[in-house]
């Protein structure tokens, strides 16, 4: 992109809303459990959030963004850890987040004349939108959770992104943290506000002493992992993901009528097997991995998907849904190559999506727990690996910060890991999104697959 086509007006170190009369109720240390240091040196995860605005420049730099600063600072009074950073204390057993008066969140503000109708659409090389994307400065020695951009793009709309790392928040939380940002924006006329509350289903639950406490052990277990490789650091592993400079992105959509259609295909072609798990999730994964499969055609011995389990409910004890920090877990899906030739790719999918999920029923999310992070070190690297990023449940369309949902919802990390990202339609009416990035050939063949699959089903 050319470097005249943005600039960057402000950097911003937006910190916690500090009331004298009231102390925060959020703690200012946390534990990583060991949920989260399967991340700890991960890439971080990256979305988008493009929204139309089409008052003048000055209503967007006199009014709203002063509002939008000031309520990230309210918001933070109910995130404190966040403000802060993850640190390896010397002489500590393992990692935590820690928050000291003073610590901040960057806030970057940037200005572009680029096309947001061209950046916020359904197909864009994915290198364009790159300069949206907020940095997040690791070091081996600390780690911010969090850091934002908005860029305005005058008389046409503006762009929030949030660079999460990854050992501080999953998907729920960081999307959980948008909510309560635009709730709190939506909410805030007022700039002189100390405090907001956060209705109930926005209040985190900061918690981490259920899980400390009940599965002690494969923390330590984890850390001393990490220690043999790389040491007592914190610097995030670049070759985990480089973004390719010819892919393009493009988003496709599963409608409720095309999930209907092959939820009763699947039905009929499978009824005489012990297929119990016919969700939409299950559906839409096992679809887009068919077609993905047959466009790339790898010739490793396997192929591996991973998709994740949100352990929240699913824990002994339970935990509120709107914990936040790490709590998933990783189901492999293991097949052949040669199963997914011809229109049978769909329906092995489905099949390893059923067994997975099923062995999760059977065995518990927190089966092998403590291998976890081992199985990641040494996996076979003779597979390969497709994962999702991403779940319609995250209601990431649902983010208005006072002008309407977003245009447009992009998890652009994925650029990065080859990942396929999910979320609701847009529509609200129960479909689902995908969002993929591949070279230009390889899309084209995606989008012919995809479309000519439904359409054999009509």
């Amino acid at each position: 992109m050319a470097q005249e086509s943005f600039k960057v007006v402000e950097v911003c170190h937006i910190e916690p809303f500090h009331e004298p009369t009231k102390p925060s109720q959020s703690p200012t240390t946390l534990p990583l459990t060991f949920f989260d240091l399967l991340w700890l040196r991960f890439p971080p995860v990256e979305r988008l959030f493009f929204y139309e605005f089409t008052n003048s420049t000055n209503i967007f730099y006199e009014t709203f963004l002063p509002n939008l600063k000031h309520s990230l600072s309210l918001t933070l009074q109910h995130f404190l850890p966040f403000a802060g950073n993850i640190v390896w204390p010397i002489g500590s057993a393992k990692p935590i987040i820690n928050y000291v008066s003073g610590d901040f969140v960057s806030l970057t503000v940037v200005e572009s004349n680029s096309s947001f109708k061209d950046l916020s659409s359904n197909h864009c090389d994915a290198s364009k939108r790159h300069h949206l994307i907020p940095l997040l400065n690791t070091s081996h020695e600390k780690a911010p959770l969090v850091s934002f951009q908005v860029t305005l793009f005058p008389n046409n709309g503006f762009c929030i992104g949030i660079t999460a790392h990854h050992a501080g928040l999953d998907g729920k939380s960081s999307t959980n943290f948008m909510k309560s940002w635009s709730y709190i924006t939506s909410s805030n006329s007022n700039l002189d506000s100390s405090f907001i509350s956060l209705p109930e289903n926005l209040t985190p639950f900061l918690d981490r002493s259920l899980i400390e406490d009940h599965y002690n052990g494969i923390s330590e277990g984890y850390a001393n992992t990490l220690m043999k490789h790389g040491g007592q650091s914190l610097k995030v592993w670049d070759s985990l993901g480089t973004s390719k400079s010819d892919a393009i992105k493009s988003l496709f959509e599963l409608t409720p009528s095309n999930i209907q259609k092959l939820k009763e295909y699947a039905r009929n072609e499978m009824k005489n097997m012990n297929v119990t798990n016919l969700s939409t999730f299950s559906i839409t994964c096992a679809y887009v991995l068919s077609c993905l499969v047959k466009v790339e055609q790898p010739k490793e011995e396997k192929v591996i998907f991973i998709f994740s389990v949100d352990c929240r409910a699913r824990l002994d004890p339970p935990i509120s849904s709107m914990y936040i920090g790490n709590c998933v877990a990783g189901q492999i899906v293991e097949l052949e190559p040669k199963k997914f030739i011809g229109q049978e790719g769909f329906l092995s999918a489905l099949e390893g999506m059923n067994e997975g999920l099923n062995k999760v029923k059977n065995d518990g999310v927190l089966n092998d727990a403590e291998n976890w992070l081992d199985n990641m070190f040494n996996g076979n690297k003779s597979n390969k690996i497709y994962a999702i990023a991403g779940s319609p449940r995250f209601e990431v369309y649902g983010i208005d910060f006072g002008f309407g949902k977003p245009k447009k919802v992009d998890v652009t990390s994925i650029d990065k890991t080859g990942a396929f990202s999910l979320s609701e339609s847009k529509n609200n009416d129960g479909g689902v999104e995908i969002g993929l990035a591949l070279n230009k050939q390889q899309m084209e063949e995606f989008a012919q697959l995809f479309v000519q699959g439904l359409e054999s089903l009509e």
